[in-house]
């Protein structure tokens, strides 16, 4: 990405943080609806909680610095992985 002046925006480890636990709570998200017992069902939801406010802290760290995470690559993690063909 590039900024109005021109320069390359650096990219952050929280803004990489903050897609990672996304992705992680969704992970976890998942695990928890195919759980076979409550147990882990809770553990997994407690676990998907704790990974969302990691993911906040980052955002708020990279909004303190100026930088808007991208919400879309939290939201969808899969159209990140998406090859494109430019020819």
């Amino acid at each position: 990405m590039v900024t109005p002046s021109g320069r390359r925006t650096r990219i952050t480890l929280d803004g990489q943080l903050v897609g990672y636990w996304e992705r992680e709570a969704a992970r976890l998200d998942a695990l928890a609806a195919e759980a076979r017992f409550g147990w882990q069902r809770r553990r997994y939801l407690r676990k998907a909680a704790q990974a969302r406010v990691q993911a906040e802290r980052s955002r708020a760290r990279e909004r303190a610095r100026g930088n808007e995470p991208a919400e879309t690559a939290a939201q969808d993690p899969a159209s990140a992985h998406v090859a494109r063909d430019d020819s």
